[in-house]
């Protein structure tokens, strides 16, 4: 199976083949930040199985890791680990250009979450996913 997206003007555009290691909803401040919304809801899949056209811009902001964006419209795409042994890339489920395709397994620092939004059925942890944690 392979999902696709991409930024709003079609400058950078993904395909992710097969299915995600793990999805997950994040409420941590620079996620905030950078989606300018309460949290970002992400896939992760192998590096290898995901398709990348079009020229990212990158910010190096994120702990362990490199936000990708569209340097033209300023969309936030994907986040890419530093760490050479991590072959991640948690692809920004509002990219994707069809709706429900993934539900959050996980919410990751809670302690940031709006207070009005209610939490999901599902682990919550208080800040970083404990290492080692299938989901």
């Amino acid at each position: 199976m392979e999902r696709q997206g991409g930024c709003a003007c079609g400058a950078v555009r993904y395909v992710a083949s097969g299915g995600p290691l793990r999805v997950g909803l994040c409420h941590c401040l620079t996620c905030r930040k950078r989606h300018g919304a309460p949290c970002n809801a992400f896939a992760a899949f192998r590096a290898d199985k995901v398709r990348i056209e079009g020229r990212t811009q990158v910010w190096a902001g994120a702990e362990h890791g490199l936000l990708h964006g569209c340097p033209i419209c300023g969309s936030p795409l994907f986040w890419t680990a530093t760490d050479q042994d991590d072959d991640e890339i948690e692809i920004h489920l509002g990219g994707l250009d069809e709706v429900g395709q993934f539900t959050p397994q996980y919410e990751v620092w809670v302690k940031r979450r709006e207070p009005w939004m209610a939490p999901l059925n599902v682990p919550q942890y208080v800040e970083n996913r404990p290492a080692g944690m299938p989901t």
